[in-house]
């Protein structure tokens, strides 16, 4: 089935060019469907990227979804263009009387900062409470999941000493969990952060199951047991080119950077990145 999505937004365009199945609003309109609603609060700076990142690992249920963009009031983005984001987005002052199935809370470029130190704070904060009422499942990612373990549990987060930036083999735990459906025992995955949480502190937590984790990265995914929150530390919906991208950007301004672990062949940066994750993203995505 198709993803029912806003009318004219960009990632319509990318994802038909990979032969993808969108419609718009205006389509979707005359289908006579209960689609399930998903509210995506994106919070990465170049917003039209995640958006088609996300968008392309939803795409692949049977079921009819409904996208709908939140943003916060409290905080404007200074690298995605304002018409896009007063076309596209709304604040949560207007969607909060809404019921969504589904949430998900993007990572963020403050992780080096304490949680009450970023200025949207309060509003995530806010944000998340409503999410216990007004959404079945929310899926948290990266600094977002740091985020939600924190305000959810008041897990806190800690520096590493150097990024941790690459594709990572993890483990997989409790595959009877539907989420973890379809998944072999080892699978790999994107992360690029520089902060982490502990595992010992998750496993402390009565209500909270770690499905997948890494000897070299952590915690890759856990979540609440009734499947209310899912908390994820990787980036399973990078493209090929993130990291290489993320990589090139670092150089540039002159930041200690590392070469991705598992990303170039023979660890080459003039070679192509192999992309080792795609299966495993879709089927998580799916899962959900």
């Amino acid at each position: 089935m198709p993803l029912n999505l806003p009318d004219k937004l960009p990632a319509i365009e990318l994802l038909k060019e990979e032969n993808i199945f969108v419609i718009d609003n205006s389509r979707a309109s005359s289908q006579d469907i209960r689609p399930l609603k998903i509210v995506i609060l994106n919070l990465m700076p170049i917003k039209i990227t995640t958006e088609t990142d996300l968008v392309r690992l939803l795409s692949n249920t049977p079921l009819q979804l409904e996208i709908t963009f939140m943003k916060l009031k409290s905080h404007t983005s200074k690298n995605t263009p304002i018409e896009h984001m007063q076309a596209f987005y709304h604040d949560f002052e207007i969607l909060k009387e809404h019921k969504f199935d589904g949430m998900i809370i993007t990572g963020a470029p403050v992780e080096q900062m304490e949680f009450e130190e970023v200025a949207y704070w309060e509003e995530l904060s806010n944000i998340m409470e409503w999410s216990k009422t007004h959404v079945t499942s929310t899926l948290h990612i990266c600094w977002g999941a740091q985020a939600g373990l924190y305000y959810h549990y008041g897990v806190q987060k800690h520096l590493l000493d150097k990024k941790l930036f690459g594709v990572y083999e993890h483990n997989v735990y409790h595959r009877r969990i539907p989420i973890m459906r379809g998944f072999d025992d080892r699978f790999f995955a994107p992360h690029s952060r520089h902060t982490d949480i502990e595992k010992k502190d998750v496993e402390a937590l009565d209500n909270i199951i770690i499905l997948a984790d890494s000897e070299e990265a952590g915690v890759f995914l856990a979540m609440e047991e009734t499947g209310k929150q899912f908390f994820m530390f990787g980036h399973p919906e990078y493209d090929r080119m993130t990291l290489d991208k993320e990589y090139h950007r670092d150089l540039d301004k002159g930041l200690p950077i590392e070469i991705p672990k598992n990303y170039y062949k023979d660890d080459d940066p003039n070679n192509k990145p192999l992309l080792l994750w795609r299966a495993h993203a879709n089927n998580l995505y799916t899962n959900w």
